[in-house]
């Protein structure tokens, strides 16, 4: 890796660092979500920054994967558990980190803090060399130790130059064998932790999507559509509400295109035994004397 590349990895994890905290900041009981979202979007972009995927929301037992659409009219609740999760990137170079907050109570306090000690025992150890397997058991054991679970099909993940997932998952349990960490690798570590089940899964529409494939469809508009998602996102996850800054009938001709297979949603991902959930995630640089993690 050369030094202008490892200078863009470093400015994109502070800048995610710094978006994250701005949302954290802004986040109070009776506010829209969509006003917050919009807000911490338009924060990265003033700074200089694209956003590596549309700002997540996952409140109390979503798991992951929930973004407000243009039409949302959610807002903020006394007691809600929210898991924000940013992700910054500067010319494909991407930061990735998430937090959890509990608006106006304590309840979920422990939680919150098992997340965040699991992370911090994965950074410890994180380096060349490493089984990522020997920090999932890592994860786990301190998940379990403040008496939760890790959910186990929620993982973190290499990442590459435009390329959030890039084949390698970084597991939040125990695993034999499974590939080891080298100098030079971008991982985000993401302990996930639930009172529940311990496991996520659903099919509800999170309002974020991806290009499958660019195949022709019989629809100017669809078709323009299509060309200008593959230029401004290059294969990066993607919200709605974006599309309507560049095109007047978005939202209809976005739908033609997941008709066509051409592009897919995530699904949302609820706790399977509607437990709570809480996560803490930082992007780190495995180095030859450990990592550095890009975004604290």
């Amino acid at each position: 890796m050369n030094p202008e590349e490892i200078k863009k990895w470093r400015e994109a994890g502070n800048l995610a660092s710094e978006a994250l905290q701005f949302g954290k900041s802004i986040i109070k009981a009776k506010m829209s979500m969509l006003d917050i979202t919009e807000e911490i979007e338009n924060y990265v972009r003033d700074k200089g920054g694209e956003l590596a995927f549309p700002t997540n929301l996952a409140i109390n037992n979503v798991g992951a994967h929930w973004t407000p659409s243009s039409k949302s009219k959610d807002v903020f609740c006394e007691g809600d558990l929210v898991k924000l999760d940013v992700g910054v990137h500067i010319d494909g170079y991407i930061g990735d980190n998430a937090l959890t907050i509990e608006i106006g109570s304590d309840n979920y306090k422990k939680m919150i803090e098992a997340s965040r000690e699991a992370l911090n025992k994965a950074v410890e150890i994180a380096s060349a060399g490493i089984g990522v397997g020997v920090i999932g058991h890592a994860v786990q054991e301190t998940i379990e130790r403040y008496g939760y679970r890790p959910i186990a099909n929620l993982t973190g993940h290499r990442i590459k130059r435009y390329n959030l997932h890039s084949g390698v998952s970084i597991p939040s349990v125990g695993e034999r064998g499974g590939p080891v960490l080298k100098t030079g690798d971008i991982v985000a570590i993401e302990p996930f932790v639930t009172d529940g089940a311990g496991r996520v899964g659903g099919k509800r529409n999170s309002n974020i999507y991806h290009l499958r494939q660019i195949r022709n469809i019989r629809d100017e508009k669809a078709t323009e559509l299509m060309i200008e998602i593959r230029d401004r996102y290059k294969g990066l996850p993607f919200a709605e509400r974006w599309l309507h800054t560049f095109q007047e009938d978005a939202a209809k001709n976005l739908q033609k295109l997941i008709r066509a297979g051409i592009v897919s949603y995530y699904p949302v991902l609820d706790e399977l035994g509607k437990g709570m959930v809480a996560q803490s995630e930082h992007t780190i640089m495995i180095t030859s004397s450990g990592n550095e993690v890009l975004t604290k």
